[in-house]
């Protein structure tokens, strides 16, 4: 009798920006004849419908804070609730491997793996290992980090870590062949502006009023695509048809990646996912950090894209419409200075991302060759 087919259980959940690597790992290692399921939290299972698994677990998980001891104390029973359920689904499944990418919905999965000795790869998508990661770190078989040298300071988590870089989304890799085109001239200034899977306020807030204050020769060249919150649409919409420009506004994207590589000059939160993806397509960024992130994880990011010279930081402080104005009228005064940003921000992508990350999978798995079975 032949044995099964090689299963490797990923666990992701929280935001788009943990789910999309695990989707792009999960489409690398289905073309190898590996057998996907995902573990995620009710959260996120409700917009994972389309994601490449062959069936979806939904494990109880919630996000541990300080502060109310009611509410820590529930925190811990839901995550023992759901390690126990986690351990039940390792029995059940037994996978060969499980892959956790950050956020907590990923730690009674990773847990269990543990207790149950089933191989366990760690992914952490930022420039500073995540809270969650931070403490499954040491219980992991093995790390894949998306920005190299992140454990100078703990060589014995540097002694398993391997640089795999963060996997983007395939539609992603099919836009990052189209090359970048700096705005000449008086020709119009293809300007996306986002906030994360779930939108942020303040760029419905800064942005149109930056473009106001611009030059009315410059302000006449814009073709802004943004996303806002519900809330926020009809404002921003009223903004841009007073100033005659056109716009296009939406609360979600479902063809984002095809809009960043159109675009000449992207202003966005600076999660692990878009700067990925952004380095990945070579466009120019003006980052805009989420100040209150857990681990300021987001400015850790920025400051790495911003250091290659591949995008401009603003901390959200600093973020008005005046400052913004000026750094535009700065940036679009000279098209080489975007052609440049553009091109060292595509220096630091790694397209092949999800490719590297799947042959660690493998390897830990001791899985011996693509599309076959694990050694007994």
């Amino acid at each position: 009798m032949s044995k099964r087919a090689p299963l490797v259980l990923l666990a992701a959940g929280g935001t788009g920006g943990h789910l999309f690597p695990a989707e792009a790992l999960a489409n690398v290692l289905a073309a190898r004849g590996i057998t996907v399921d995902l573990a995620t939290d009710s959260r996120a299972a409700a917009y994972a419908g389309n994601f490449p698994a062959r069936k979806i677990h939904v494990v109880p998980s919630d996000t541990v804070r300080g502060g109310n001891p009611i509410r820590l104390l529930w925190t811990l029973f839901v995550l023992g609730i759901g390690i126990l359920k986690a351990i039940f689904l390792m029995l059940w499944l037994r996978p060969d491997a499980v892959v956790g990418f950050g956020g907590y919905p990923t730690f009674p999965p990773l847990i269990a793996a543990w207790l149950t000795g089933v191989p366990r790869i760690v992914h952490e998508q930022n420039a500073v290992m995540g809270r969650a990661n931070r403490a499954l770190a040491s219980r992991a078989t093995a790390i894949a980090t998306g920005y190299p040298n992140i454990f100078t300071n703990r060589p014995d988590l540097a002694a398993k870590a391997t640089h795999t870089g963060n996997p983007v989304r395939a539609a992603v890799r099919a836009a990052a062949s189209a090359p970048y085109e700096s705005p000449q001239g008086a020709s119009a200034i293809r300007l996306l502006v986002f906030g994360g899977s779930q939108g942020a306020r303040i760029m419905s807030e800064i942005v149109p009023g930056a473009i106001e204050l611009c030059t009315p020769a410059l302000r006449s060249r814009f073709q802004v695509v943004q996303q806002c919150r519900e809330e926020d649409v009809a404002e921003v919409k009223a903004v841009y048809a007073r100033l005659g420009l056109r716009a296009e506004i939406a609360t979600f994207f479902k063809d984002l990646p095809a809009k960043m590589a159109a675009s000449q000059l992207v202003i966005a939160r600076s999660g692990a996912s878009t700067v990925a993806e952004l380095a990945a397509l070579g466009r120019p960024a003006i980052l805009v950090p989420l100040p209150h992130a857990l681990d300021n994880d987001q400015l850790a990011n920025a400051m790495a894209l911003a250091a290659a010279g591949g995008a401009m930081l603003i901390r959200q402080a600093e973020f008005t419409s005046e400052r913004l104005a000026q750094e535009l009228a700065h940036l679009l005064a000279d098209p080489d200075t975007l052609s440049g940003m553009a091109a060292a921000a595509r220096r630091t992508g790694n397209p092949d991302a999800a490719e590297c990350l799947a042959d660690l999978v493998l390897r830990v798995a001791r899985i011996q060759q693509i599309g076959q079975n694990p050694t007994a």
